[in-house]
């Protein structure tokens, strides 16, 4: 199973960036999808996760009204959209299936490798 993540990059706060994981050896439309996040000197947590079952969206608090996770099963991939950017939101990003809901506390089936955003000031 390969999750391939891309889209970060370096912008200014206000900014937006499109996050795009493509799964590849997975039944992609029996997975829950989601991403994680893992700042500097803080524990990785998960940011937002859709269901494949029940369409079910998660957000973590403080991306609610900025970020927003999308599937498109025909292609095997998770968007992660994020507007309005802060500093705070500056970490490196990681796609994550599971066959289990997508939970900050427990471990998902499948991570992928991983984006740097980084947003400035």
């Amino acid at each position: 199973v390969q999750l391939q993540a891309s889209g970060g990059g370096l912008v200014q706060a206000g900014a937006s960036l499109k996050l795009t994981c493509v799964a590849s050896k997975l039944t992609f439309k029996y997975y829950h999808m989601g991403w994680f996040r893992q700042a500097p000197g803080k524990e990785r947590e998960l940011v937002a996760s859709i269901n494949w079952n029940d369409g079910a969206i998660y957000y973590e608090d403080s991306v609610k009204g900025r970020f927003t996770i999308s599937r498109e099963n025909a292609k095997d991939t998770v968007y992660l959209q994020m507007n309005s950017l802060k500093p705070d939101d500056t970490a490196v990003y990681y796609c994550a299936a599971g066959t289990d809901e997508l939970k900050t506390t427990m471990e998902p089936a499948y991570w992928g490798r991983g984006t740097l955003v980084t947003v400035s000031s």
